[in-house]
Formats: structure tokens, sequence, C-alpha cells
């Protein structure tokens, strides 16, 4: 079934990595990419020449966000004349594409993603080498053998069986590709309950979790955390879909300032309610489990981290031994954002940061170890992260368990 997985959004995908040799074509004039035997079970064995509407992406950890550029790709057998002219008994299928801005940033060792899209059309990403991004595309469309020159393919059927959850929603959304699921089931008891109108986050989150009554953090957590959070994501799509839809539908005739008020007010709710989400469930979650915490307590130069153990006063108690004193930042996406975490709670020599960020590359962890940040996720991620890494990291029950021993 192909509702909430990815075979929702891709028919199928095809990966590798870019080699020095594929680089330089790609930079001069051939624009061909090597191996592409495994493309027919993605492309097909076509007669004649098939153009593919194309969205080109560069995307790397360092820049904020993607190089775009829409063009075209295009598939064909550079053997059919022989074969018709000659009766050559040869094929030899080929991806050619024009020289673009994404195309150009390539180089040996970043991984290529083809995904094919429901809609017929191509998505091509390059991502850089040893990137997070790039572990994460890896983690999210199971990509293996990416070392052989042919491309590695999944299709549709492999992809209907991966479902699609808040961390996948959230790699998804960084390469453009909108998640369309809602809970269409929910929606009247939210009108009911809300009105035409978006509840504080708060509010939002107690409802989530009224919704899911038969989960505990007692009994696990992590996978609390994981449900709650996914479930309130869900059901606040389901209601911006119809708000939004609503608003659209009256129109803002000729006045395009309202239209970018509101269109940029639908982007900044998005991004502050997914960090609010979070710390509302964690809070929760400390309550359950027995840890006492401060939420965005006080500290010096008016910083607010996002959670202190035990609390704002025994952290000002110059008498309170440090040892005691935890503190957590939680952060959807960390990206370099966790660099924030450092400057809070000066007392507190390792901190702690909770994020829902799936398969961070080994160079962006090195360097939280070197800085003293221990990084903490809910066991379902830890997965999507090498053995090396997994070793140093913490589960949401570790964490409490850590927390419930210094109070």
């Amino acid at each position: 079934m192909k509702q909430g997985s990815l075979a929702q959004y891709f028919d199928g995908v095809a990966a590798k990595r870019l080699s020095a040799v594929e680089v330089d074509a790609i930079k001069s004039n051939q624009h061909e990419f090597n191996g592409v035997t495994g493309l027919k079970k993605l492309l097909g064995e076509p007669q004649g020449r098939v153009r593919y509407t194309a969205r080109f992406l560069y995307i790397t950890d360092a820049d904020p966000e993607p190089v775009i550029e829409d063009g075209f790709l295009t598939w064909y057998d550079a053997r059919q004349k022989a074969r018709i002219e000659r009766g050559v008994q040869r094929w030899e299928y080929r991806l050619y594409f024009p020289t673009n801005r994404a195309s150009q940033r390539a180089v040996a060792g970043d991984l290529l993603v083809i995904a094919k899209r429901p809609d017929a059309t191509l998505l091509a990403i390059v991502a850089e080498r040893d990137s997070s991004i790039a572990q994460q595309l890896i983690w999210l469309f199971g990509l293996s053998d990416l070392e052989r020159s042919d491309f590695f393919v999944r299709e549709e059927e492999a992809l209907g069986k991966e479902r699609v959850e808040i961390t996948s929603r959230l790699i998804l959304d960084s390469i453009g590709v909108a998640v369309e699921e809602t809970a269409e089931n929910f929606l009247e008891a939210m009108l009911a309950k809300f009105g035409n109108r978006f509840p504080s986050t708060r509010e939002f989150s107690a409802y989530a979790r009224s919704t899911l009554p038969d989960v505990q953090p007692r009994e696990g957590p992590d996978a609390a955390l994981m449900e709650w959070v996914d479930r309130e994501e869900l059901l606040f799509r389901t209601l911006e879909r119809h708000i939004v839809t609503e608003r659209l539908a009256k129109g803002f005739g000729s006045d395009v300032d309202a239209f970018m008020d509101f269109s940029l007010s639908v982007q900044n709710r998005r991004k502050s309610r997914a960090g609010l989400s979070l710390e509302n469930h964690l809070s929760v979650v400390f309550t359950e489990l027995g840890a006492r915490h401060a939420h965005a307590a006080l500290t010096e130069r008016r910083s607010r981290p996002d959670f202190l153990f035990p609390g704002h006063a025994e952290y000002h108690d110059s008498a309170f031994d440090a040892s005691k004193l935890t503190m957590l930042g939680a952060k959807s996406t960390c990206k370099d954002r966790w660099r924030q975490v450092l400057a809070e709670a000066e007392r507190i020599e390792t901190k702690h940061l909770l994020t829902l960020e799936a398969a961070i590359s080994v160079n962006q962890t090195d360097e939280m170890r070197a800085q003293k940040l221990q990084l903490v996720l809910p066991e379902k991620l830890h997965g999507s992260y090498v053995s090396t890494q997994r070793a140093w990291l913490l589960t949401v029950a570790d964490f409490v368990s850590l927390v419930l021993d210094r109070q």
C-alpha cells in the first residue's frame, strides 16, 4: 500500500557515488552518467529518446539551502541507430543532462540519487561526500552497495515497505518533497475543539497526546516521545491544510503584500511549532518519570536552556554541587545550530542535546564530542548511525536515568 510510505512520493530511486571520471564528464561537454545499466529497472528500455522534466539539487551541511536548478534528463539508447541501420546487436543506454549550477558543484565521492516521482518527473540530488544529508538519504531510501560502478536501485515495491514518520518527513522537507499525508478522521473533532484557528502549541501537544491514551512514558519513554511527536505533526498538517485551504479560497484580490504575509506566517508557524512541540512532549516525559526540571529557566547572559535539572533554584545556588546539575537542549534538527547549546549554562561542563535528526555525519558527532556535547536520540533512530557513533549515543531512557541518579 502506497499511502503513508515512501512509495507515495517515489516510484523508485537509484544511487551511486560519483567517480572522478564522471565528475570530469559532468564539467565538460559529455554530461552523461556512467554505469546506468541499473537504471533500466527505473526508467525501462524505451525506443527512442525519453526526456524527463527534472529538478537538480546540490546539498551540503554548510549551506542553509540547497542549490536548485530545474531542467531535464534524457534517457536513450546510443546504439539504437546502429541496430536499425547496420544490425549491430548492442544496447547502450545513457542518461544525458545539460550543464547547470547544481551539477557543477559535484566532486568525486559525492552521493548521486536519481528519484522518479509519481508524476514521471525526476529528482536528481547530489549530496556532499561524508555529509549528514548524504547519510540521511542513504538511511531514508535504504541504500547500500554504493561503491559499485553501476547504480544501486530500489523499486516501488521496496519503497512501499518504508513508512514515512516524523524523522523521514524532516529529510523529505529538506529536499523539497512536500509530505501530503493527513488524518482527516480527526478533523471534525479538532474543529469542534479549536474552531477554525490554530491553538497554542502547548494546547495542541496535549490534544495530540490525548489521542494516544495507551502510550505511557513509563513503559518506554523513547517510543512514547516518537509516537507523540509523530501524531502531533500529522494532526497539525491536517488542521493546517483545512485552515489554509479556506483562507486561499477567500482569495487576496490584488493585495500581494497580504498574500506574502500570509505565506510567511504559514512557514514561520511550522518552524516555531516543531521545536516547541518537542519540548512540550519532553517535559511530560520528564514529569511522568519523576525527573525534576525547569523549562527555559534563565542562566548567564540571559540564556535560556530548554531544560535544567533539577531546576532554576539549584542552578543559581553556588553551594549546590555542580556535578549534580544537568542541562538539555532540544532541537528537531541540529545542523550547525547545535553550537548554540555550548554557550548555555556555564556551570555545567558537559551539555546534552536531544534531537530527532537521523544519521548525523561522523565528522559532526566527532566535533560534538570534542566540544563536550552529548547527543541524545530516541532509540529508534540509533540504527541510522554507524557503529562507532552508536556506542556513544544516549537514548531518552538513558538520559532520564542519568538525571534521576544525580537527583
